[in-house]
């Protein structure tokens, strides 16, 4: 039975991390000492659950978790610096300190190294999360120990909704454009001016027109989605973001 260790202190532990090539040690008081931080921990570096959700989405949270007082957002995996750096890279995720557990020695002292032999991958983390204050763990979130890699509690909006409720997500919004589009062009400036973050799919390097039609059926461009409804196109961006400014 994993255990939740809520009110007691982190395990003292080293992290053995790599930064302009030279090996630099961090102890748990660097990590944890005087700061509010989130750690969430998971079975491997650049496994497909890790990479396609844990990991964007805090790191896409990052700045709501800033504005409710978490000072750092701290990645554990029991792997080596090299794999992890490499991994941060890979994922672009800014945000988010990755910390190389290699011998597992922080995630057996939490009482979360697990085999995972059936794998290949030896002795690895359990997939959870926690919020510590100066050391001390405040909330721990830990999939059930079911068989595979359960995914349901250890996610950046289960943390959130307990650090803050009613805090506001970020918008999910994407924009399909054209090279050389004026009106994709307009599109991108207003929600830039907005300050609304986007991603953004160009034809024929991110996408086809078949896709386009497949998801909108129609073949304008730009066409903008947010939080899973299609916006349409730059004048119709233009008068959504006005109604919702005047909301």
């Amino acid at each position: 039975m994993l255990e939740n260790r809520e009110g007691q202190r982190v395990p003292e532990s080293t992290f053995k991390t790599r930064k302009d090539h030279d090996w630099v040690t961090l102890s748990t008081s660097d990590v944890f000492s005087n700061k509010t931080v989130i750690v969430f921990s998971l079975p491997g570096a650049f496994t497909p659950t890790c990479s396609s959700s844990h990991v964007p989405r805090f790191d896409q949270l990052a700045h709501v978790f800033r504005d409710n007082g978490v000072d750092e957002i701290v990645c554990i995996s029991v792997n080596d610096a090299f794999v992890m750096n490499e991994w941060k890279i890979a994922q672009k995720a800014s945000n988010i300190t990755f910390l190389p557990d290699g011998n597992g020695d922080f995630t057996r002292g939490m009482g979360m190294l697990v085999g995972k032999e059936e794998l290949g991958f030896g002795m690895r983390s359990w997939r959870y999360s926690m919020l510590v204050r100066d050391g001390v763990v405040e909330k721990m979130f830990i999939e059930p120990q079911e068989a595979g890699d359960p995914f349901s509690v250890s996610d950046a909006d289960t943390m959130l909704g307990h650090i803050a409720p009613h805090a506001q997500r970020p918008l999910d919004v994407t924009v399909f454009t054209r090279e050389g589009c004026p009106f994709c062009a307009k599109a991108r400036g207003l929600l830039r001016d907005a300050g609304i973050p986007f991603e953004e799919l160009v034809l024929n390097r991110d996408y086809t027109d078949r896709t386009l039609r497949a998801v909108a059926a129609v073949t304008q461009f730009p066409q903008i989605f947010v939080n899973g409804e299609r916006i349409g196109g730059a004048d119709t961006l233009e008068a959504w973001l006005g109604h919702r400014k005047a909301a």
